[in-house]
């Protein structure tokens, strides 16, 4: 099945932008829901900058004119009421996901289909807050999402099984290679991830070794493209305490926070984005 001819996205962040960028480059037109006026130009300028970089790159095949004219964006829920398809990019907190996909699902038809963009918590939790949860699925993008090649299709208990099929087939159409799992806690990716990177931050609290060498040691001993550490930055310190803090509560004390990344996200020291974490990024 196809991408859509109309796909929107809730939530314009880096991970949102990514998103919506995606699908513009595979062809649809993208409508892009924020809270307010600030932060929808804000993820217009986000997505727009993207595919600049696309064209200047050469690795899309329109120009940028032609892939900023699929691009729009509202404040409006309602601007979802023509789409095919809306994937949910909010942040990782159950409660605030299960309210935005029901107000979403409240605007689409009823062929339309739905999906989170969740790295952890429960799609079958969340479908149970819908009125068509076999048109819903976890699709979990990975960060950056224009240079990730793998996307996480999410199957909930009620997924129609032509959802599976059409996710699986749009993460092909979008270039990326999808796998598919079953909903679990942190399904495959998120909890191997944050396993790896747990046990590296304790090392690093227990003085095991730095966070430069215990990463070099993951890159060059098990070809990991980056290290558990810099990955942590990268998706955020406070994004991989949120969903250790799930796994440990759903799976067990295996995935309890040390207190390296409790005392780093206490402090204002989350990654990338604020320009220190395990690595100094300023």
């Amino acid at each position: 099945m196809a991408v859509p001819s109309t796909v929107g996205v809730l939530g314009g962040g880096r991970m949102g932008a990514g998103i919506a960028h995606a699908f513009c480059t595979a062809g649809a037109t993208v409508v892009v829901v924020e809270r307010d006026d600030d932060a929808a130009s804000a993820a217009y300028d986000r997505v727009a900058g993207a595919l600049a970089k696309s064209v200047e790159r050469g690795t899309v095949s329109a120009g940028l004119a032609d892939l900023t004219a699929r691009l729009s964006v509202s404040t409006n829920y309602a601007a979802f009421s023509g789409a095919g398809l809306v994937v949910e990019a909010v942040p990782e907190d159950f409660g605030l996901k299960a309210a935005a996909l029901v107000a979403v699902e409240e605007q689409l038809g009823s062929e339309a289909w739905l999906a989170s963009n969740t790295s952890s918590l429960s799609v079958s939790g969340l479908a149970e807050k819908l009125q068509r949860p076999e048109r819903f699925c976890g699709l979990h993008f990975f960060n950056p999402v224009p240079a990730s090649t793998l996307i996480e299709v999410v199957l909930g208990k009620q997924t129609s099984e032509e959802l599976a099929e059409a996710a699986a087939a749009w993460a092909q159409d979008l270039g990326k290679t999808p796998v598919v799992v079953n909903d679990a806690p942190g399904f495959a990716s998120s909890r191997l991830g944050v396993a790896i990177a747990l046990e590296a931050m304790r090392m690093v609290e227990e003085g095991v070794a730095t966070a430069e060498d215990i990463d070099a040691a993951m890159v060059l001993g098990y070809k990991h493209p980056t290290g558990p550490l810099r990955t942590t930055d990268i998706v955020g310190l406070d994004v991989r305490l949120g969903i250790a803090e799930y796994l440990a509560e759903t799976l067990g004390p295996r995935f309890e926070p040390p207190q390296i990344l409790r005392d780093k996200v206490a402090r204002g020291e989350l990654g990338r984005k604020s320009g220190k974490g395990f690595f100094d990024w300023s």
